[in-house]
């Protein structure tokens, strides 16, 4: 019995994030906090993902010279993040 529990909690949890329309939030939360596993510590030194809203990551970058290499690389990082999401979760990516 003790090992149904945990899966009745979490099909509550999900049933109840779903119901409150909170599983595209907590995907998009998901995303920007896998960030750094996405595109590497490298580039996660100089760009940080602060949130997502309405399909567009916005991404804080600390240089410039930084930024117009990610412009070039834009596609390719949306593919990856919606790739490890599994659906797609990002459409645009806004470095500032």
């Amino acid at each position: 019995m003790t090992t149904s529990v945990p899966k009745l909690i979490r099909t509550s949890l999900h049933r109840t994030i779903e119901s409150l329309g909170l599983s595209r939030k907590m995907e998009e939360y998901t995303a920007v906090d896998l960030w750094q596993v996405i595109v590497g510590q490298r580039i996660a030194k100089v760009a940080i993902a602060e949130r997502i809203f309405d399909g567009r990551l916005y991404v804080h970058v600390t240089r410039s010279t930084w930024r117009n290499e990610l412009v070039f690389l834009k596609k390719e990082i949306i593919n990856k993040i919606n790739a490890t999401m599994g659906k797609e979760i990002v459409k645009d990516i806004i470095f500032r």
